[in-house]
């Protein structure tokens, strides 16, 4: 039987940043269902195109983290983007965020947006689901004319169903004071007002984290059956692996189930986005990377422009569409959909597909709400007491960026270090300054 100290489950963002993090000379050994690293974080290059499995558009809050990556990767293979994106309301491009540039919008919805702003009612305190916390806060035209039905498109769900804080950090608040100023004096500025993106697609990241790993100790093509919590013996479809510990980015309830944890399943929801790269004979519109659709006449929620990040003269799309868990992805079938949507939608008119990819994240955004959070707590730490470290946005069940996950890797390998010790030396800061 093998045996390592630390089996890490998953060569996605996670578990190669904990790799990269874990102290010099540490044992570890990482096993990957697929035939190579990056998990949803990976590049598609077809016909002159390059794509992504979605958009991962990187935004960077620390500099560590970021020179980490930029160490590992040729010279000037990222560049820096000033982002530009926008929502499309009746045919009108409006600056994204939308609560933010109501005076943007035609008269009528203009004075109903700013009319229920001012009378809105219920008290935001006392909110208690994401829908709740959109009427409270921004009030009844604000929240119908955009932020309900695009986020009911993008999480495909009942947003009564969703905490009201759902999306932490990542939602654009705005108070009255806000979203009048704005209208004197723009500032439009948000987590992700700049982004980076490396010109061989977000995949040179995963090369980045790759970089220093020793090679032998990544396993592809193996996929985790079970683990034995009290034999601490994971099997996979190849053999068996004895270890101390396990960081796991598997979506948390498959760990449960693999772990033969019992647990109400009921409390675990997400969706799925069925999404598609498009490729096309000449370019489109230049000024945004990406666009919001509210709304329900069309099927997708976000269209990005690969194209207008390098200025290349062929229009390069990713579409996103939201689906139920439960829902069959009609790949074939939902094309012309896609196609003429787009159209009635002005991003293309005339323009001929020369080339397309569909991928289906699943899951793809977890739904958080008090029920399944707590019930996560509970049976994350006892999890953990036994040995399993679930780590990650569907490991930790959350909704969270590239950059958490890296954070997060790097703090458990930190706990893992003190507990074993006197500090020791890590590879990754071994090969800090490295270009």
């Amino acid at each position: 039987m093998d045996a390592t100290e630390t089996l890490i489950i998953g060569a996605g963002i996670s578990g190669l940043s904990l790799a990269n993090y874990l102290p010099e000379g540490s044992d570890w050994l990482c096993v990957e269902q697929l035939h190579e690293a990056g998990g949803y974080c990976r590049t598609i290059k077809q016909d002159g195109f390059v794509w992504d499995f979605s958009g991962h558009f990187f935004h960077f809050r620390n500099a560590d983290i970021e020179q980490f990556l930029l160490d590992r990767m040729p010279k000037g293979e990222v560049v820096r983007i000033d982002k530009s994106s926008s929502i499309l309301f009746k045919g009108q491009r409006v600056d994204f965020p939308f609560q933010k540039n109501i005076h943007q919008l035609p008269l009528d919805d203009f004075i109903e947006c700013l009319h229920d702003l001012y009378f809105r009612e219920g008290d935001p305190d006392a909110a208690e689901t994401f829908e709740q916390m959109l009427y409270s806060k921004l009030g009844r035209g604000i929240t119908e004319k955009f932020l309900k039905p695009y986020n009911e498109k993008l999480y495909a769900c009942d947003l009564a169903t969703l905490d009201k804080d759902a999306m932490g950090r990542f939602f654009p608040h705005a108070d009255i004071a806000d979203i009048i100023q704005n209208m004197r004096h723009p500032d439009n500025s948000s987590y992700n007002a700049h982004f980076t993106y490396p010109k061989g697609g977000a995949m040179e990241y995963v090369n980045a984290l790759l970089h220093d790993l020793d090679p032998a100790r990544l396993r592809y093509n193996e996929r985790l059956e079970s683990v034995d919590l009290q034999a601490k013996v994971a099997t996979t479809n190849r053999r068996q692996i004895r270890f101390e510990r396990i960081v796991s980015a598997v979506p948390f309830p498959k760990m449960l189930d693999l772990c033969a944890v019992p647990y109400d399943a009921s409390l675990y929801t997400w969706n799925k986005v069925l999404v598609y790269n498009l490729g096309f004979d000449r370019k489109g519109q230049t000024q945004d990377h990406w666009i919001y659709i509210p709304e329900r006449d069309k099927v997708f929620y976000r269209v990005g422009f690969y194209d207008n990040i390098f200025a290349t003269p062929r229009m390069s799309l990713y579409v996103e569409i939201g689906l139920k868990a439960d829902a069959e992805a009609d790949i074939e079938g939902t094309l012309p959909t896609v196609l003429a949507d787009l159209k009635r939608a002005g991003i293309i008119d005339a323009h001929e597909l020369v080339s397309w990819h569909s991928v289906v994240l699943d899951p793809a955004y977890v739904h958080v709400n008090e029920p399944s959070q707590a019930d996560f707590r509970v049976r994350h730490a006892a999890l953990a007491d036994a040995g399993v470290h679930c780590i990650g946005r569907y490991g930790a069940w959350k909704y969270c960026s590239i950059e958490d996950n890296m954070l997060e890797a790097r703090a458990l390998a930190g706990t893992f270090a003190a507990a074993a010790g006197p500090p020791v030396a890590s590879a990754a800061a071994k090969g800090a300054g490295r270009g």
